[in-house]
């Protein structure tokens, strides 16, 4: 039973919100916003048992004195810095009513002044590591690799003045070879091809997938058998 009954409610949620898709009428219309409404609150003893299990570990690394054991002090300071900040909405101009990320809230000055410069560091470090991996995959061995390298350089050039200054002198007939019109047709025909080839396999997947899950094929989510 412990697994059968999982089972009939997976499948039974899949179904109706398959109905409900394809049938927008009554008692079906609404029935996909209110199992939404569900996974909200689901989600929400998601994020206790994170933040539980965030604590466990670093607190257990921190009593134990752990290799790095002090990075653990930062996470678990920030993590207790940012829940109080957004649940007590201290600094919110409006007080509890207001909210959280309002202009003038910790949250907010928090967020704006320590996690997004530290995201710009990281994704400024990971520039290096794709520099790295294009100069690897762009290298012309192939024909394919020829192309590649050509369509790379055309849209890196686009957005800087030696873009405009290698193609700004054609004449008008040849105006559609500019570095501008190349980049445009580039993201706008092949690439498009590969992004809808690429959504189409995504798709595929999903439906393969969920038919696994509500047929009960798949039970990965139940713990293994």
């Amino acid at each position: 039973m412990k697994r059968t009954i999982p089972l009939l409610i997976t499948f039974a949620v899949g179904l109706i919100l398959i109905i409900a898709m394809f049938i927008p009428h009554d008692p079906f219309f609404d029935m996909d916003r209110n199992f939404s409404i569900f996974y909200d609150v689901i989600a929400v003893f998601a994020f206790i048992l994170g933040g539980g299990n965030l604590l466990r570990v670093h607190l257990n690394k921190v009593y134990l004195k752990r290799r790095d054991w002090k990075y653990s002090i930062v996470t678990v300071t920030g993590f207790f810095l940012m829940l109080l900040a957004g649940l007590l909405k201290i600094g919110v101009t409006e007080g509890w009513s207001g909210n959280f990320q309002g202009t003038g809230s910790l949250f907010k000055y928090l967020y704006d002044c320590t996690f997004q410069p530290l995201s710009s560091t990281m994704f400024s470090l990971l520039a290096f590591f794709v520099a790295s991996a294009s100069y690897r995959a762009f290298r012309a061995k192939t024909i394919e690799a020829s192309i590649l390298l050509v369509a790379a350089f055309v849209i890196l050039v686009r957005p800087t003045p030696l873009g405009y200054y290698l193609t700004f002198w054609l004449p008008d007939p040849l105006k559609f070879l500019t570095i501008s019109n190349l980049s445009t047709w580039i993201l706008a025909v092949p690439n498009m091809v590969g992004q809808r080839a690429i959504m189409i396999g995504i798709a595929l997947g999903i439906v393969s997938t969920s038919l696994r899950l509500i047929l009960g094929i798949e039970r990965g989510y139940l713990g293994g058998e």
